[in-house]
């Protein structure tokens, strides 16, 4: 009965949520959150079938969170026991596992909602690709991003927060309520990962072509860089080398440690013996057909072969010349993507467990494609308009 309450509430809740929306940003399509609120769904229904004969970390959120009595900490512990304290309030209210995961999953809705804005805002040029395919469209709709973030666990929440504050960036005055709220999650979830979007943010805009003031400026590095003062024990703290004297070579040794622990499995990879190309390839484009480690493998198979093909598409000398001139939305994305996915080589090693990771950053990369295609279709527009004769 819970189920089909929060269901119905959720509904109700969409509904006001989209219309808002569309008020402010007409450039959306109703169909297209519709069809993507159904498709999501469909994907919780196909993630809770699968924790029905197998083993589910969501599982284990749930019977961590059922231990929780009243003293709900959602400040103090950051990864897992932050999932855990974040869902044991909705456990106190009678939510069953299947009504917690239906919660989380709609997370994850909202996070394709502003990712949907992040690109449509930034970007107004429609780009098809493989001949036909309308490209925004085909990225919302990715499969796997849909399965790693249609249940309770990190991924949906997560997602949802690296979207919002994606989507402020462009208005952080206007937006910083958002942007708080995104922040908020994406540190308590993955500190690390708030250090790489910071980093970005930082570079980005001092290199963008957007002009902003120096106080603009120097109040931007010394809010990122007092954050990040404040919060390095916690980031420091992932891979207990908070009070290390050589924190190079204790991030090494704990490295070596995750890889040997995810190596254990079916599906592990020896990507501490890989150059680093090799390491970024395979986090970003494996697993492929030729090393599918499960049946889910093969339809993650056929999505980053997609991922490969689109990849392929900036590998020219114009994606270097624009790059360096780019706005500072395609750097912070391009650096955000870029760091994340380098920390990230040296303790995946498992593509089980790289298949979820690499949801969180992928949109960041697929945003600096599209702007790069974008911009490629607009300058040829441009130079095919006739001239007129004065």
């Amino acid at each position: 009965m819970d189920f089909i309450l929060l269901f119905i509430l959720l509904l109700v809740v969409n509904k006001i949520l989209t219309s808002n929306l569309l008020r402010k940003y007409p450039f959306l399509s109703l169909k297209l959150l519709n069809n993507l609120f159904l498709y999501h769904v469909f994907f919780f229904g196909v993630y809770y079938a699968t924790t029905i004969f197998s083993l589910s970390d969501s599982r284990e959120y749930y019977k961590s969170a059922c231990e929780i009595d009243s003293n709900w900490d959602i400040i103090s512990y950051t990864g897992t026991r932050f999932i855990d304290n974040f869902a044991a309030p909705f456990v106190s209210l009678g939510f069953s596992y299947e009504t917690i995961m239906l919660l989380f999953s709609w997370f994850g809705y909202i996070g394709f909602i502003y990712a949907y804005l992040f690109f449509r805002e930034n970007i107004s040029v429609d780009v098809k690709v493989f001949k036909k395919y309308d490209l925004l469209q085909l990225l919302l709709f990715f499969p796997n991003m849909h399965f790693w973030t249609a249940s309770l666990g990190k991924g949906s929440l997560i997602f949802m927060g690296l979207m919002l504050f994606a989507f402020s960036l462009k208005k952080p005055r206007e937006r910083i309520f958002l942007l708080l709220i995104g922040g908020y999650f994406i540190y308590m979830i993955r500190p690390p990962v708030m250090l790489f979007i910071l980093s970005g943010v930082m570079v980005g805009i001092l290199t963008g072509r957007e002009k902003l003031g120096l106080g603009s400026r120097i109040a931007i590095i010394f809010a990122s860089v007092g954050f990040l003062y404040m919060a390095n024990s916690t980031i420091l703290g992932v891979a207990k080398i908070e009070n290390s004297d050589n924190a190079v070579e204790e991030f090494q040794d704990y490295s070596v440690a995750q890889t040997d622990r995810l190596e254990k499995s079916n599906s592990g990879v020896d990507m501490q013996s890989y150059p680093l190309p090799m390491k970024l390839f395979t986090f970003w484009f494996r697993p492929l057909f030729v090393d599918s480690p499960s049946f889910l493998g093969l339809f993650s198979s056929a999505e980053n072969l997609i991922y490969l093909l689109l990849f392929f598409k900036i590998c020219n000398k114009r994606f270097i010349v624009f790059i360096r001139k780019s706005p500072y939305m395609v750097k912070v994305s391009a650096i955000t993507f870029l760091l994340s996915s380098f920390a990230m080589t040296f303790v995946m090693s498992n593509l089980g467990i790289i298949m979820r990771q690499k949801t969180m950053v992928m949109y960041f990369g697929f945003f600096v494609i599209y702007y790069f295609l974008a911009q490629e279709k607009w300058n040829k527009q441009q130079k095919e308009k006739p001239v007129i004769a004065q």
